[in-house]
Formats: C-alpha cells, structure tokens, sequence
C-alpha cells in the first residue's frame, strides 16, 4: 500500500495543472471562486477528521482557481470526504477487507454517478459491473467519454441521460393512445 501510494504521488506532483486550452494539460480550474473555496473547504474538513493527506491539497498558483491534485489514506467512511460528490481534484483512498464489502459501501452511499474497477480477473470485473449501482463503470480505465454512450448517475447523482439514445427521453413525453378496430355501435 505504501509503494503504492509513493508511486501514486510522484505520478500527481508531475500532473500538468494550468490552462485547459493548452496541448498536454491535464487538468484545468475549478469553474469559479464557488466551487474553488468548496473544494479547499472539504480538504480542510478531511485533515481536520484525521484522514492522511498525501499529496496536494492547496491552492496552485497565485492567480485562477488552480488546487493541487490530493489524494486522502486512511478515509473512514464516516467523513465528509467519504460521503460527499467533491467535483474537483481529490481521491479518497478507503482499504476493504474483500469485495463484498466495497460493493456494500459503493451501494450504500447516497450517490452512484460512476465507479471505476481495476482489476485482472474478468469475473470480479463483471460481478462488479454487475452489483455496483452507478450509473457508468469503468473497466480498467477512467472517466472515458463517447457521444453515443449514455451518461448519468443513480440515486441523487442526477435526473435523466446525457449523451446516447437515452438522452432523447428527457424531451419527450409518451402518450398513449387506444382507439378499437372498428365503429362502436354507439357511435
């Protein structure tokens, strides 16, 4: 674990944090002062709650609402961190005993937009995709995008599709209509 997370933040302190237009940035700014003093609020919340700050977790720069990507050890599920949907550049890492029990606290969180499953057993890939309700899973990759696959999440992670033939529904309205064969005799 302690390799694991060493290595895990070598690969976040050479992360390209700027400009979003520019060729090779891979992450750009929060959207606005709002969700920039969010993010730093529930990073403050995770040290105070005695989660292990790894890597990150202030301000980039002196100009724009840049945050260094930070990664949490040692989250319990009780914390904030835990819990809530943060949007911004922070990873909470929870340790579990077996698989049962991620798909138990995955699917007991009042959230399910996405999972991400990593893993070289085909079987535990396919019974997570399978018990985990969310509303996209990744395979052994993250956050991969088309404009013909759906998204959206489950339970409080969103209303509706974007994206696919399932976002068409959130324009429509169905009607039915029920009319016999031939004239009724009161007609």
């Amino acid at each position: 674990m302690m390799s694991l997370l060493k290595n895990q933040g070598n690969l976040l302190k050479k992360r390209i944090v700027g400009d979003p237009f520019k060729q090779g940035v891979e992450q750009g700014p929060q959207i606005d002062v709002k969700q920039f003093e969010k993010i730093l609020k529930y990073i403050k919340s995770g040290v105070e709650d005695g989660a292990n700050l790894e890597t990150g977790g202030e301000r980039l720069g002196s100009k724009g609402y840049y945050i260094k990507p930070t990664v949490f050890s040692d989250v319990k599920d009780d914390m904030l961190i835990a819990k809530d949907e943060i949007f911004g550049p922070v990873q909470s890492i929870l340790k579990f005993k077996d698989i049962n029990e991620v798909i138990q606290r995955a699917n007991n969180s009042r959230y399910g937009l996405a999972a991400g499953v990593f893993t070289k057993n085909i079987d535990t890939a396919n019974m997570m995709m399978r018990a985990l309700r969310v509303g996209s899973v990744w395979i052994n990759c993250f956050d991969v995008f088309d404009a013909t696959i759906p998204f959206g999440g489950y339970k409080m992670s969103g209303h509706g599709r974007e994206k696919g033939i399932y976002s068409l529904s959130n324009y429509l309205q169905v009607k039915a209509v029920v009319t016999p064969l031939k004239n009724p005799a009161w007609l």
